[in-house]
């Protein structure tokens, strides 16, 4: 297995002393902030209900991506319906739920809900036993609601084939980890002139270096990123996901982590590249707030139609940005339906204005919402 011969941050002298340039990270902070302004100014007009209705959305994206950076699907209705269900948003027929989506549910949602409760070692195990409810990760039985004893080795980070391993990262040696998470745990809730995005993503960096667990250390990190986040911003209701926009940034995650890790204390660039991703995190939520905008709108304007449950299930999905061209096919293979049954229901839209023929030529007709609905 190839190490390579690197010192890692936790490895310095001075650790944890972390040092930035505050004057260079000054803009990006304040970009944020603005950027944080302007939706919390939209969302201020648009009622309690549609509020609700965008944090479902931005928290069911962030249970689903936390999990999808690592390896890892979440069925979406399921997440939707167990948080829809904790926070009473109405959503109408429920999907069922496993005890795996609960667990993650459950640690998104104290981190965010009860951000300002003080963070211990006993939250955090709770949260790690909430997302390994069998205790295997896979097929291997681990130390589930506890540190990680090395017992198999020191915690390291690898990629490639057996006996060809390349190792990304090497954590603390597990006799540090009561000294270590101790310390870190005092950080999160002391009084602090650290500005609080600086300190959300230090928490983030801090976090992930010690890896404490046998495994969820990435999960459980981006879930203390929300909660400083959540007490950054003074509110419990999230409307927007750091975690999906760090999924559609994966490589460049993991890339800046790697080098962080292996570099000096002066985390300036972790921080910048934080802030930056942040910011196009809390950009994606105004197009959320479209989305559920016009979700409300179109439903509203057909809410005395009748509609049989497979066409309200393939409205929703063109509502919420079906990527394939919704055809008749595609129509029956979604609702699981035979062919004539898909195009009676489309052919009773087309005549209702609901849905229009496409514009765009192919071989197979295909269908978008009718005019003034988008």
């Amino acid at each position: 297995m190839n190490r390579g011969d690197y010192t890692y941050i936790w490895q310095a002298d001075d650790w944890p002393n972390w040092r930035y340039d505050l004057a260079a990270l000054a803009a990006p902070m304040a970009e944020v902030s603005r950027a944080q302004g302007l939706l919390m100014g939209r969302l201020a007009d648009v009622g309690m209900a549609l509020r609700d209705q965008a944090s479902l959305a931005a928290l069911t994206e962030d249970v689903v991506k936390t999990s999808e950076i690592e390896g890892e699907t979440l069925n979406v209705q399921s997440v939707r319906s167990s948080i829809a269900r904790r926070l009473g948003v109405d959503i109408g027929a429920l999907a069922p739920v496993d005890r795996h989506v609960e667990g993650v549910v459950d640690m998104v949602l104290d981190a965010t809900a009860n951000c300002h409760a003080a963070v211990s070692r006993e939250r955090l195990f709770g949260w790690h036993a909430a997302l390994f409810p069998t205790g295997y990760s896979g097929l291997s039985r681990i130390n589930v609601g506890a540190w990680r004893d090395d017992a198999s080795g020191p915690m390291q980070v690898v990629s490639g084939p057996i006996g060809r391993q390349r190792v990304h990262f090497e954590a603390p040696p597990a006799a540090r980890l009561d000294a270590e998470t101790r310390r870190f745990i005092d950080w999160l809730d002391a009084a602090s002139t650290v500005p609080p995005l600086i300190k959300a993503s230090l928490g983030h960096l801090w976090f992930v270096t010690l890896h404490p667990f046998d495994d969820g250390n990435g999960r459980i990190a981006r879930a203390i990123s929300d909660l400083l986040l959540a007490r950054a911003d003074g509110s419990e209701q999230r409307f927007y996901s750091l975690s999906a926009q760090i999924q559609r940034e994966r490589k460049a995650y993991y890339d800046i982590l790697q080098r962080t890790q292996r570099g000096s204390l002066d985390v300036t660039a972790w921080l910048a590249w934080f802030l930056d991703t942040l910011h196009r995190a809390v950009d994606q939520a105004q197009h959320t707030l479209d989305t559920v905008l016009l979700k409300t709108r179109f439903w509203q304007r057909w809410a005395t139609t009748p509609l049989n449950a497979r066409q309200v299930k393939l409205l929703n999905k063109l509502l919420d940005g079906l990527e394939a061209k919704l055809t008749s096919s595609k129509w029956a293979a979604i609702a699981k339906c035979s062919a004539d049954t898909a195009l009676r229901d489309i052919n009773d839209l087309l005549e209702r204005g609901v849905l229009q023929k496409s514009d765009a030529g192919g071989r197979s007709t295909s269908y978008v919402l009718g005019e003034g609905q988008e």
